[in-house]
């Protein structure tokens, strides 16, 4: 029995951050993410992707401005947004060696990640 997935359509979205960052270990992450949607209409995912690693889902924040984390960042990680700009902001402290990641931001509708033409910043940790 095969299962398949059937995508009937495909929405991009611009999205804006920065190309590469480098934090030395223990301080702190922000990245921040413009969308030329209104971010009180879809909620933002925070993934990252260590080097040679999969995808590990961070946080989201809905557009009614309720939060959900990961276990593993709880208590370090952050997200904001500015409503006028259509901002939202990432905030990981006490930066870790396995924080080193490739960190992605996305449109969430409905639990499904709608990347579209998705932004991505390289953090590299300077040890």
């Amino acid at each position: 029995m095969a299962n398949f997935v059937l995508l009937s359509g495909v929405k991009c979205e611009q999205l804006t951050q920065p190309a590469s960052m480098i934090v030395q270990p223990g301080q702190a992450l922000s990245i921040s993410c413009q969308f030329s949607y209104s971010v009180t209409s879809y909620g933002t995912t925070w993934v990252r992707q260590p080097a040679g690693k999969a995808l590990e889902w961070m946080r989201v924040i809905w557009s009614g401005g309720s939060t959900y984390y990961a276990n593993s960042v709880q208590g370090r990680i952050g997200i904001t947004r500015d409503t006028t700009k259509n901002i939202v902001n990432l905030r990981l402290s006490t930066m870790k060696p396995e924080d080193s990641a490739v960190y992605y931001c996305a449109r969430d509708l409905h639990s499904l990640l709608a990347f579209g033409t998705m932004s991505l910043s390289s953090v590299f940790l300077w040890l």
